[in-house]
């Protein structure tokens, strides 16, 4: 009698995933896509900052520490750092807020400082204040959400009195990273939104006097000399694409030039390899910095530009986006990445 043939239904192995890791001792989510080669690591307790988008195996993002755990204690820009409740630079030690001027404590040492002693970059790129509320994965993609309850902490409503709680959701998807940021106002004055991102961006198959960077926009805004913009606008001067050798780029662009979906794609591309980071509508400008022997690029996507808060009060921006009291404003950027082959060494 022929031996009995046993045969095992086995399930297929799932696209997407979605999990919680200990690396170096900090709390780690990772999102994949195994059919993409695709892994992308956040550290919540890092200013909830994706510090890895691995593309068989090469990190588009440009990580300058060498582990999560030396990040989380020296924080750095790196990845794709949060800006917020500003993005970039304010002229000076106090704002305005629907026509009110409000005070920034300096001795809080919770906002940062430029080479000018101005404020720069909002109170949460380093913050460890995120708390994960859900890590899921199915068929259509893989995500993590994390908030941060702005109004239980004094020392950030004394530098920003609006109590609002902020959520951004990871979501890998079709090859894309989406980075979708919601903000809700419990005040009871409207809220202004000047927050923006800061992310690093590099290609692997082509040095950086080789990248070749698309622009999407109609204008770039004069800045002061501390990098202040002076409310005038003249016609972004780049060719498109825009060989970087031998160029510094630390310029903020607006009259962003959208597809029919209403976003905007800037691009840096080396031979074969390419990033994309995509704008939604809400992003009305973008800030390109890429310094000479840096090895990255940024490309920020920012709801309002440097120093939106006294330029709306001046009169010489109009479009800054405010929150209503008990209403909501949310947003995506998309960063795609092409081209990583295996056989190019990081």
């Amino acid at each position: 009698m022929p031996p009995a043939i046993i045969l095992l239904a086995l399930a297929p192995a799932a696209r997407y995933t979605a999990g919680r890791a200990a690396v170096d001792g900090i709390e780690v989510i990772r999102l994949s896509d195994a059919e993409r080669a695709i892994t992308v690591s956040v550290a919540p307790s890092a200013g909830n900052m994706a510090y890895e988008m691995n593309v068989n195996g090469k990190n588009v993002l440009w990580m300058p520490r060498r582990n999560v755990a030396e990040l989380k204690a020296r924080p750095a820009l790196a990845g794709v750092p949060f800006l917020a409740p500003w993005a970039n630079r304010i002229d000076g030690w106090s704002y305005y807020a629907n026509g009110k001027r409000y005070q920034l404590n300096r001795e809080l040492k919770n906002a940062g400082e430029d080479q000018n002693r101005n404020p720069i970059h909002g109170l949460l790129t380093g913050s460890q204040a995120w708390k994960v509320i859900s890590v899921e994965a199915d068929d259509s993609g893989a995500k993590v959400t994390s908030r941060l309850e702005f109004w239980r902490y004094p020392d950030l409503m004394a530098q920003f009195p609006f109590a609002h709680t902020i959520e951004m959701t990871y979501r890998l998807a079709g090859g894309a990273l989406e980075v979708e940021t919601r903000l809700i106002n419990h005040s009871e004055d409207p809220m202004p939104v000047a927050i923006g991102y800061h992310p690093f961006f590099r290609v692997y198959d082509a040095p950086r006097d080789e990248w070749r960077v698309h622009i999407p926009a109609r204008d770039r805004m004069v800045l002061s000399e501390q990098l202040i913009p002076t409310g005038e606008l003249k016609p972004n001067p780049y060719a498109d694409p825009l060989p970087l050798a031998g160029l510094r780029l630390d310029d903020v662009f607006t009259g962003l030039v959208r597809g029919e979906n209403g976003r905007a794609e800037f691009r840096v591309t080396g031979n074969k390899e390419s990033v994309s980071v995509i704008f939604g509508p809400k992003y009305r400008v973008g800030v390109v910095w890429a310094p000479p022997r840096s090895g990255f690029i940024c490309f920020e996507p920012m709801s309002a530009p440097t120093n939106a808060f006294n330029m709306s009060h001046a009169g010489t921006y109009k479009e800054l986006d405010s929150v209503p009291p008990g209403g909501e404003w949310r947003e995506s950027f998309w960063i795609r990445p092409e081209g990583f082959e295996t056989n190019a060494a990081p």
